[in-house]
């Protein structure tokens, strides 16, 4: 393994929103391959066009290199040959759940196939995929033997340092973030710990195993899921006592040690999914994990809760709510992010049209057509202004709504629902 201690050459598996920054960030100071599947999104990254936003055109294109045989720099293909002759390969692809809320791996297993296939030895393949404990070892390394004829720890090694990327942010970005790493024996542990701590500004952590890494990563998010569960719980217990969750949540905060959580829709590819990995490995071994899924399913019923606050609403109104307009605003998962992974809004759109209420949605950073793609909606590239709307759902935050003229767009007793508690207090919003 001193080997590759002379000289780094990187493969990233899997060019989105994890792989793209990290593999640019290493382009930095090494000699990169990034590797994805997706012929589009490769030409794209050719030309310097990110459509996930995380990193700028000027900072992909001053790291793009043409021909990958510079010291330093990315080479960017959906050609397998291109990676064969790195010696560390970095996978980063998704880790979804299917329709019944269990964890697919099956990007994970193709992706270690797809290494498999040029593996050699003395390679070192890292995983940066939210898992459950064990996916690595378990099941991404027999993939790996079995494609490439080689022994784990013997002709080829493993590690694991669970990304901690936070799409849209501008401000904790790839080498900004402590970085955990492990390794699958103590010498492979060392030579990835180093080779993320050379280019992490805020240090790395080295884990004592790669399950104790894994374990590590996938509590981050259900811990984040399980609080702001308990202040959306807050949240409909506040609305039944007429009292304002906001006022109750400043007011607590003013003790050093409250935690600040908010309440709000919980979707996106981490948050909304890392808790059924965890729970998938605690019910194997024979252990139902109450409060992990207990937060699971309050945070899942917060889109169709909305949508009924909102009705009831308009009911006590006198707006006819059958073939009504309603308008959303937002539709990713998160503001200033175009990513629509896993959204809730979804659910509040779903629960409304169960009413027969007309529902259009605006949000300038989703794309359309991959709205239409993932959820067969349509998201608006009309002119709202030119209608008004007997409620208005502001969902996600974005910047560009903070400015609007909101007053402009309902009756005088449409109803205004504030997901985010956003908006200025003279509009007299509905807050969650």
């Amino acid at each position: 393994m001193a080997l590759i201690l002379n000289k780094k050459k990187i493969a990233v598996i899997g060019l989105g929103y994890v792989g793209l920054p990290l593999a640019v960030e290493f382009a930095k100071k090494y000699s990169v391959t990034g590797f994805d599947i997706n012929e589009k999104r490769v030409s794209q990254l050719k030309c310097g066009n990110d459509l996930t936003l995380e990193i700028t055109e000027e900072d992909l294109l001053s790291v793009l290199k043409e021909e990958d045989n510079a010291s330093h720099g990315i080479f960017i293909t959906d050609k397998l040959d291109d990676i064969s002759s790195s010696n560390i390969y970095i996978i980063t692809v998704p880790t979804p759940i299917d329709k019944h809320r269990r964890p697919d791996l099956t990007p994970l297993y193709k992706a270690s196939e797809t290494t498999g296939k040029v593996l050699k030895k003395n390679d070192i393949v890292i995983y940066e995929s939210t898992v459950y404990p064990g996916v690595t070892e378990d099941e991404c390394v027999p993939v790996l033997e079995k494609v490439s004829g080689l022994k784990f720890n013997e002709d080829f090694y493993a590690g694991y340092s669970p990304e901690r990327i936070n799409p849209g942010d501008k401000e904790h970005t790839v080498s900004k973030i402590k970085k955990i790493t492990s390794g699958s024996t103590p010498e492979a542990a060392k030579i990835v710990n180093e080779l993320y701590a050379s280019i992490i500004k805020a240090g790395t952590h080295l884990a004592p195993s790669i399950k104790v890494a894994e374990a590590a990563k996938v509590i981050e998010n259900s811990q984040r899921d399980i609080n702001i569960a308990f202040v959306n719980e807050l949240a409909k217990i506040f609305k039944l006592l007429n009292i304002d969750t906001n006022d109750v949540l400043q007011a607590a905060g003013t003790k050093w040690n409250f935690l600040p959580f908010k309440p709000g829709l919980v979707g996106g590819h981490c948050i909304g999914v890392d808790p059924y990995y965890l729970a998938q490995k605690a019910q194997e071994a024979g252990y139902h994990p109450e409060i992990i899924l207990a937060g699971r399913r309050l945070n899942d019923s917060m889109g169709a809760y909305v949508a009924d606050e909102v009705v009831k609403q308009m009911l006590r109104n006198g707006i006819q709510v059958m073939n009504s307009e309603v308008l959303i605003l937002g539709f990713t998962f998160k503001e200033n992010c175009p990513d629509v992974r896993n959204t809730r809004v979804i659910d509040i759109v779903r629960k409304l049209e169960e009413y027969h209420i007309n529902v259009c949605i605006y949000d300038p950073w989703a794309n359309p057509d991959e709205v239409m793609h993932e959820y067969n909606v349509e998201c608006s590239s009309i002119n709202i202004k030119e209608k008004k709307f007997g409620a208005i759902i502001l969902a996600v935050a974005h910047k560009q709504f903070l400015d609007m003229d909101i007053h402009s767009l309902i009756f005088e007793n449409s109803v205004l629902f504030d997901v985010k508690s956003v908006l200025p207090e003279q509009l007299n919003a509905i807050r969650l």
